[in-house]
């Protein structure tokens, strides 16, 4: 065998496991290997799982924050606004360059699927041009899905709809949408018809940007829910951010929640974007900003997270990391339950997965080797701790290692070594 990872913990296994991987694929499981591998991993009793999902991302505006100036105000409108400033002087390099590092660091935190958002209003579609290239460049270390994302709206600028079949004959992946930002309700309405019509042509799946914002009286996820129902395309669309329903009336909520169940509608929550984004305008008390995560998955709709913005005009922090935005979203949307926790390692995991229908994911016999080790023993301790990825397996090979801080304490002559784990 090319590779034996020994020692491994599985999600769902209660002992210890050895995978044995031979030519890209998982070929044995089992408590003990006897055979030697040609490269050995211990490790350790820590935390082996399937990679992280990010399910959704805007790599074309990653690391632009500041460029050409920053959201002072932290609203979506503003950065909006920065972005079409940005875009004047974009070149097809920047975005290359931006996007590129932000793949590494997204790939050294553990991720190896990718769902992004590509700005397909841009009249050139060079932003679009740019992320196809990159996910060509980047086949053999990491899977990227790109959704023609029609920043501006379809049809708030003339034309802007004709750039959304361009981009699905260059390559798009998703068709994406942004119903809450054309000129009218009725607009927004037609924006979904349109991106459905252009689903059931292409055969493409559907990604959209729905009621992200704080106004209780935006409700475009229930109209993606009808359309997707009458499309008969259960399982195939998500719904992205969805933060008005944090802010609906409950009896309305309620309904809507068993819609989106009956549907099958993915929900993408990004808990830092919307945590920054979100409820500006409130005062005092202000609410949390993202959707109703615990009433979804108690309903079984299917709910994943994203970075969203990694230091970009939308939000000037972050590296990429999914156990970061997972313990982020489980204070900011009471997640602490024990079972919650779990709930939230899915999230950036088989819930992604299923979320962008990723083929070939999961620690199984047979399937393609791409599995990352975590300096955890558990997946509470991985979101407490926000975990290093210690190793990073694409197709059986190490991409990326990762070595943890050391931390020496002296007390009293004695020297302890922390590493906030329990004993």
């Amino acid at each position: 065998m090319e590779l034996i990872v020994r020692n491994a913990k599985l999600r769902d296994k209660k002992y210890l496991v050895d995978i044995g991987i031979d030519k890209g694929k998982i070929i044995k499981i089992n408590k003990t290997i006897q055979n030697k591998g040609l490269k050995e991993i211990d490790a350790k009793g820590n935390l082996v799982t399937p990679p992280f999902v990010e399910s959704h991302v805007h790599l074309d505006s990653a690391l632009s924050a500041g460029i050409p100036r920053y959201n002072e105000s932290g609203t979506l409108i503003e950065g909006i606004e920065i972005w079409g400033e940005r875009k004047k002087d974009l070149t097809k390099e920047d975005i290359k360059e931006n996007a590129k590092e932000t793949i590494k660091w997204l790939i050294t935190n553990g991720v190896l699927k990718i769902r992004t958002h590509t700005d397909s209003t841009e009249p050139s579609l060079m932003t679009l041009e740019a992320l196809l290239e990159i996910k060509e460049e980047m086949r053999e270390y990491v899977d990227i899905q790109i959704v023609a994302f029609p920043q501006d709206g379809l049809f708030s600028i003339n034309n802007m709809d004709k750039l959304m079949v361009e981009s699905i004959r260059m390559g798009a992946d998703v068709i994406g949408g942004i119903p809450q930002i054309e000129l009218t309700r009725e607009d927004g309405i037609k924006s979904i018809e349109y991106i459905f019509n252009l689903a059931n042509k292409y055969n493409k799946l559907i990604d959209i940007h729905t009621d992200e914002t704080g106004d209780d009286q935006s409700r475009f996820t229930e109209v993606i829910a009808k359309y997707t129902i009458l499309n008969g395309m259960e399982g195939l669309v998500t719904a992205s951010h969805a933060t008005a329903m944090h802010n609906y009336q409950n009896d309305y909520a309620s309904k809507l929640i068993s819609i989106l169940k009956r549907a099958n509608i993915n929900i993408v929550t990004n808990p830092t974007s919307n945590a920054i984004l979100q409820n500006r305008l409130d005062g005092y008390p202000r609410k949390r900003g993202h959707t109703r995560v615990d009433q979804l998955i108690n309903s079984g709709v299917n709910v994943s997270i994203g970075n969203d913005n990694i230091m970009d005009p939308f939000g000037p922090l972050g590296k990429g990391n999914m156990l970061q935005t997972a313990h982020i979203l489980l204070h900011t949307a009471h997640l602490s339950g024990n079972q919650q926790i779990l709930q939230l390692f899915d999230m950036i995991s088989v819930n992604g997965a299923k979320t962008i229908h990723a083929d070939d994911y999961g620690i199984n016999v047979g399937e393609q080797a791409d599995l990352i080790i975590l300096d955890a023993k558990d997946e509470k301790e991985a979101i407490r701790l926000i975990s290093e990825c210690l190793y990073v397996i694409r197709k059986g090979k190490v991409i990326s290692q990762t070595k943890p801080a050391e931390r020496k304490l002296e007390l009293g002559g004695k020297i302890f070594d922390i590493d906030f784990k329990l004993p």
